[in-house]
């Protein structure tokens, strides 16, 4: 029990440093890059940023008061364990956009252009990288940014839907409204290829992260290693009756579905225990059930 309880915690741990993580990238992204050419995008913090735009109010301050006002519905349906997460995500955030904005102003008071001027295309595609990194580190991690994030995981809770596809879905109508503030259809038009950007990036961070791999383990120690993995890699495993054809012998089979980022831990735990085990390895394409994707029907 303590041991399980130590695993859990050590997990809640690595999630809180990787959500930070995230959170560092997507705020820089937005203090470095989009803010400083006056580029928006979707989400609450498209919202902000066009208030930011339109009327000096800084970005940190509306994107906190809007966010408030979704927290209610994380906590009726996705529960307790994502709103704890998505609030300290929505006050780390809000922090460090003002952080960033802090330690980047210039003399004047004003974000300077990194890139220089006239380089609004190159900070548009580095500033939605970075923004669609972030959040795909986030999401990983069971977080959120708020706003429209909260919507699009309210939907591919019930929907097999991708995350980045619905966020795109939710921002269309925020990105287009930046015309009425800067009557320029230039502007617009970044706006969507942040969006665009962010969208491939977010599903190619959280598609990666979610591969999984199968693993048939050939040892006389069958045993030591099934225990093994359930105690020490916290995954689920089978046994199998199987039967060498050449040498006749009655042989176990331990069956293992993982993350492909638990494989290096798997592959030591077997070292360990028998260096001479035999182990085959394979891709799936969808592993669907406790620990892993919940099995969505449309």
């Amino acid at each position: 029990m303590e041991a399980v309880l130590k695993r859990k915690l050590g997990r809640e741990s690595r999630d809180y440093l990787a959500i930070t993580f995230g959170l560092i990238c997507y705020s820089l992204g937005w203090a470095a890059f989009l803010l400083p050419y006056q580029i928006t995008t979707g989400g609450v913090t498209g919202i902000a940023a066009i208030i930011y735009y339109a009327t000096g109010v800084e970005i940190q301050v509306s994107y906190f008061v809007i966010n408030a006002v979704f927290l209610g519905f994380a906590l009726k349906v996705l529960g307790p364990k994502f709103s704890v997460k998505t609030i300290y995500a929505i006050f780390m955030l809000t922090f460090l956009l003002w952080l960033f904005q802090r330690l980047l102003e210039g003399d004047d008071g004003k974000l300077p252009q990194l890139l220089g001027p006239g380089q609004d295309f190159m900070a548009c595609v580095i500033g939605a990288g970075m923004l669609g990194f972030g959040i795909g580190v986030v999401f990983c991690n069971n977080g959120s940014t708020g706003g429209t994030d909260i919507i699009a995981w309210i939907i591919n809770k019930y929907k097999d839907v991708t995350l980045g596809r619905m966020m795109m879905y939710c921002d269309i109508v925020i990105i287009s409204s930046c015309y009425f503030i800067f009557h320029d259809w230039r502007r617009v038009l970044f706006g969507f290829c942040v969006l665009f950007i962010m969208s491939l990036v977010i599903d190619y961070v959280i598609n990666s992260t979610r591969q999984s791999v199968q693993f048939l383990i050939f040892s006389r120690k069958y045993e030591e290693i099934a225990e093994g993995i359930a105690t020490r890699v916290d995954r689920g495993v089978t046994l199998l009756d199987g039967k060498g054809w050449y040498s006749k012998q009655e042989i176990k089979v331990v069956v293992v579905l993982a993350k492909k980022s638990e494989s290096i831990d798997i592959f030591r735990l077997v070292k360990d225990i028998d260096p001479n085990a035999f182990i085959s390895q394979s891709n799936v394409v969808g592993v669907y059930g406790e620990g892993f994707d919940k099995l969505k029907v449309k």
